[in-house]
């Protein structure tokens, strides 16, 4: 059963980075508010981006917030008991108001961004329409978190595949970060894959894209060596790159291959002699079942047709109709693919 985690909005961040701010302020503030403000900032990687973004709208309404500050104290010290309850009542009042103002500096330095985090279940598409004009299509099992600001358009591939169509415009350039490679296009289509070593398969279909690649940070490096500087790559349409392969090389695709590889889009997934161990690790992609190939002589065997992505069944009946196969389920909801007896 795949598990689906409900992501935190941006705006419920935001309301929250206001209040830390206001909160930090005030030379009152105790150690506990102190270590909870800690505790906030590690519960999500957002928590210190969003506050930094809100710290600095709150420094340059800081003239106002302090004098308004000094008056309220001023006020509240001289004032009776009765008036005293009044005036704290105020004080509320006025620190929303002096949070708002944050808000609506903040929402003006971030006019025309998009902040989001998008993702698809086992099994889904998706298309998503950016502000920006370009489409994001999200593959099975896939999550992608946006950030497109004024200057720069960024996307963050997290998990599984996703395809980009992206809106020309050059003064604010979109790249791609998945895994270890940074791809950088202005008005093109291309495809990236993150797979579960991060390495990452690019493909495009469309226009040129520049793709920049390094040896993962966890990879050792030699004692007494400097790491490797990052190696770039450009691809035009019809043509893919793999940063598992050595040195990063530029592959032609056919146009056939490069209908294969992106019938996802459609819902379809197509084989062409792939040996059926790999066509199994494929079709895994978009079902919850476990599969498993029973007898290593028939791993081998070639698999070939063009499949539904929501009709795993369909598939395990085209396996047992062209091999020599036959599938077997378990209660406990393991597919086995064993010889035929």
């Amino acid at each position: 059963m795949s598990e689906i985690v409900k992501l935190r909005t941006r705006t419920e961040i935001e309301e929250e980075a206001a209040q830390w701010a206001w909160r930090l302020d005030d030379q009152a503030i105790t150690v506990a508010d102190q270590e909870a403000f800690a505790a906030w900032l590690r519960q999500d990687a957002r928590h210190r981006r969003v506050f930094e973004e809100m710290s600095k709208v709150w420094s340059a309404l800081d003239g106002l917030a302090e004098a308004k500050r000094g008056e309220k104290i001023a006020a509240f010290v001289s004032a009776p008991p009765l008036a005293r309850r009044a005036l704290s009542s105020w004080t509320m009042s006025a620190a929303a108001v002096v949070l708002a103002l944050v808000g609506a500096g903040f929402w003006w330095m971030r006019q025309g961004n998009e902040i989001q985090t998008l993702a698809t279940a086992v099994g889904q598409q998706r298309n998503v329409t950016l502000v920006d004009g370009s489409i994001v299509t999200l593959n099975t099992n896939t999550i992608v978190e946006t950030d497109l600001s004024r200057s720069l358009r960024q996307i963050y591939l997290r998990k599984g595949e996703a395809h980009f169509q992206v809106a020309h415009d050059r003064s604010r350039p979109f790249l791609v970060h998945a895994g270890d490679a940074v791809v950088r296009a202005v008005g093109t289509e291309f495809e990236v894959r993150l797979r579960p070593d991060r390495h990452v398969d690019i493909m495009v279909n469309e226009g040129r894209v520049e793709v920049q690649a390094s040896p993962p940070a966890s990879a050792p490096q030699a004692s007494g060596v400097a790491s490797q500087p990052a190696a770039t790559r450009a691809l035009v349409a019809g043509e893919a790159l793999s940063t598992a392969s050595m040195g990063y090389a530029v592959q032609r695709v056919s146009p056939a291959q490069l209908s294969s590889e992106m019938a996802w889009r459609e819902g379809a997934i197509i084989f062409d002699g792939q040996p059926l161990a790999q066509a199994i690790a494929e079709i895994e992609r978009y079902t919850d079942a476990r599969i498993v190939v029973a007898d290593p002589d028939i791993a081998a065997l070639r698999v070939g047709g063009r499949f539904r992505t929501d009709d795993v069944q369909g598939f395990f009946q085209g396996l047992e109709a062209a091999l020599p196969v036959s599938v077997r389920r378990t209660p406990d909801g393991v597919v086995y693919v064993e010889p035929r007896h």
